[in-house]
C-alpha cells in the first residue's frame, strides 16, 4: 500500500513537474491611447505589438543602470519624469566617470509620432535609437553584447522576457524592442492647451493666454507646428556658433552637406515649461532667454540661417515686444501637462 502511495505520488509530482517545464505565458496585448486631437502614429505596432509584460521589462531596462559600463548610468539617468524626461538643469548631459558630451538630452515624450531621432537626426527608428546612448563614450560606455550577456545572467531578467516574448533569452532585438514598447506609451497629451482643443468641460484659456496662443499662430507655428508642436524639420535658427564644442556640425554630422552646417530637428514645445535648460548645448535657461535671442541675439555665425527668421525689416529674428513675450510665455505653460509628469506608469517607484 505504502509503495502504491509512493508511485501515486512519484506521478503526481512527475505531471505537476511536466506542466511547470510546458507552461508558458501568453503576452497580454494592449492598446495604445491617443489623444484624439494628436496624428497617426509612426511607429510600427504590428512589428511590434504592445503587451503589459513588453511594456513593464521596458520600464525595468529604462531605470537599469546595469546597461552601463559602470552599473549606474541608466536611461532615466538623464531622462528625468518631473523634467518631462529630460536632464533637469544640465546644460550638457554627462554619463559614466563623469564625462560630457556636446548637446542637451531632449525630452522622453510623444516618440511614437516620429521616425527620426537626437538633434541631428542620426536614429532612423525607435528601436535603433537606444544604441546610441548605450554605446558612447561619454553617456553610458557599453557594448551591446556586453549587455545582452548581463541580462542573461540575471535570473529576474530571463523571467520578464520569457513574459514578454515567450522566451527567457535576451537578445539585441528583444532588448531594443522591450525599450520601444515603453517609450511609445509615453504619451504627453493632457495639458490645458489640449483640454481647450479638445472642449473638455468648461476649460479656457485665460485673456492672456489667449493672446499668447494669437501670437504663437502668427509668429512661431511655421516651425512649431501642429499637435506636437513641431514639423519635424532641421533648421538653422541663428544660433551663434559654441566654441566649446568645435566638432558640432548639427545635422551635417549625419548628412554630409555643407547647408545642413548647424541645423537641428525644431523641438516639440510640449512641457517646454520645464524642458529648460534649451537649445541643443543648453545655454539658455529661460523661456525670458529664448525670446530675448529671438528677437535680438541671432547671428550667422552659425551658418546660413533659416529664411523664416526674418524680420519685417529685414533683418534677423522676430518682432516680439515685452508684452508679445509676456503672453507668448503665458500660453506655453498651457502645454504643460502634469498629468505626464506625475503618471506613475512611467515613474521609476
Amino acid at each position: 500500500m505504502k509503495k502504491l502511495i509512493s508511485i501515486i505520488l512519484g506521478f503526481i509530482l512527475l505531471q505537476a513537474c511536466h506542466t511547470e517545464e510546458n507552461y508558458t505565458i501568453v503576452p497580454t496585448v494592449i492598446p495604445l491611447q491617443i489623444p484624439s486631437n494628436f496624428p497617426e502614429i509612426e511607429y510600427n505596432l504590428e512589428n511590434n505589438p504592445l503587451t503589459e509584460e513588453g511594456v513593464a521589462l521596458g520600464k525595468k531596462l529604462f531605470y537599469e543602470g546595469r546597461l552601463a559600463s559602470d552599473g549606474i548610468i541608466s536611461c532615466g539617468f538623464c531622462h528625468e519624469q518631473a523634467s518631462a524626461f529630460t536632464h533637469h538643469g544640465h546644460t550638457i548631459s554627462h554619463g559614466i566617470d563623469g564625462n560630457f558630451g556636446f548637446r542637451n538630452a531632449q525630452p522622453i515624450q510623444n516618440l511614437a509620432f516620429f521616425s527620426e531621432f537626437t538633434w541631428d537626426g542620426a536614429a532612423i527608428h525607435l528601436d535603433l535609437q537606444p544604441i546610441i546612448p548605450i554605446t558612447s563614450d561619454f553617456e553610458m560606455g557599453e557594448t551591446i553584447p556586453s549587455v545582452i550577456q548581463k541580462l542573461n545572467s540575471y535570473p529576474e531578467y530571463r523571467i520578464l522576457f520569457e513574459n514578454a516574448f515567450e522566451d527567457a533569452e535576451a537578445t539585441t532585438e528583444r532588448l531594443l524592442k522591450a525599450l520601444s514598447q515603453f517609450m511609445v506609451t509615453m504619451i504627453s497629451g493632457n495639458a490645458k492647451y489640449d483640454k481647450v482643443i479638445r472642449r473638455e468641460g468648461n476649460v479656457n484659456f485665460t485673456n492672456l493666454e489667449n493672446k499668447g496662443f494669437v501670437i504663437f499662430k502668427n509668429k512661431c507655428a511655421s516651425c512649431h507646428s501642429g499637435a506636437l508642436f513641431t514639423d519635424k524639420s532641421y533648421r538653422n535658427n541663428g544660433i551663434p556658433f559654441n566654441k566649446k564644442f568645435p566638432e558640432e556640425e548639427g545635422r551635417k554630422r549625419v548628412s554630409g552637406f555643407e547647408d545642413d552646417f548647424y541645423k537641428f530637428r525644431v523641438p516639440s514645445l510640449r512641457n517646454t515649461e520645464m524642458t529648460f535648460p534649451y537649445m541643443h548645448d543648453g545655454r539658455f535657461g529661460t523661456l525670458e532667454d529664448v525670446l530675448d535671442f529671438y528677437t535680438d541675439g541671432m547671428s550667422e555665425n552659425g551658418g546660413k540661417i533659416d529664411p523664416l527668421l526674418t524680420k519685417q525689416d529685414g533683418s534677423l529674428g522676430i518682432d516680439l515686444s515685452q508684452e508679445d513675450k509676456i503672453a507668448l510665455i503665458a500660453f506655453l505653460k498651457t502645454l504643460t501637462d502634469n498629468t505626464f509628469l506625475n503618471d506613475k506608469r512611467f515613474a521609476e517607484f
